[in-house]
């Protein structure tokens, strides 16, 4: 991302997601100081960021209720597919529906636009659930389609959003930069939530 001249740059409260936006915030400090941000050499660009980490309690990952911490074969593929297909009846005690996480990404997402400049760009650190919310949005998949869009983890996706227009393109979905990371073992897209 460092040939990105970032606005914003915003987190989920959760100390994984805000780990990342700092590397990220770092990265593009760096970016400036150096002047290649949008491989210009300019100092114009120095300043463009607003310096403070935006913290969204929206982009929270999925509450799982009850559910957290158990695998897939204690919770029940038919639990599990009810609960993909947006049967809120199946919610676990003290979690969230897809139908109101989404609901809750889709708003903290509309607060970081109306803070983002037109023509310029803010990234967003965040969560699997997150990432399927505003991917499927964009490409108008059900809510109840969702969770078979598969993201990978540590992953970047590019949306762009035309406010004049509601237009909603997706440059890159679920890149994975060579960045000498592992392969994650978290399972989490062999699940199915």
């Amino acid at each position: 991302l460092a040939q990105y001249d970032l606005q914003h740059i915003a987190a989920s409260p959760l100390s994984r997601a805000i780990f990342g936006a700092n590397r990220i915030m770092d990265l593009q400090q760096r970016s400036k100081d150096e002047g290649i941000v949008d491989g210009s050499n300019s100092n114009d660009a120095k300043d463009t960021m607003s310096g403070d980490l935006k913290i969204y309690k929206g982009f929270t990952e999925l509450d799982r209720g009850e559910w957290c911490g158990l695998t897939a074969d204690e919770i029940g593929s038919d639990n599990l597919a009810k609960f993909n297909a947006c049967d809120e009846s199946i919610t676990p005690k003290g979690g969230e529906s897809y139908p109101f996480l989404k609901d809750r990404v889709l708003e903290a997402r509309r607060e970081l636009l109306d803070i983002t400049d037109a023509g310029k760009a803010s990234a967003l650190v965040s969560h699997l659930q997150v990432t399927r919310c505003m991917i499927s949005d964009a490409m108008g998949i059900a809510t109840s389609d969702m969770s078979s869009l598969k993201v990978s983890t540590a992953s970047v996706t590019c949306i762009d959003y035309d406010m004049v227009t509601g237009t909603q393109t997706i440059h890159f979905q679920s890149f994975k930069p060579d960045v000498g990371l592992q392969q994650s073992n978290d399972g989490v897209n062999n699940f199915g939530y």
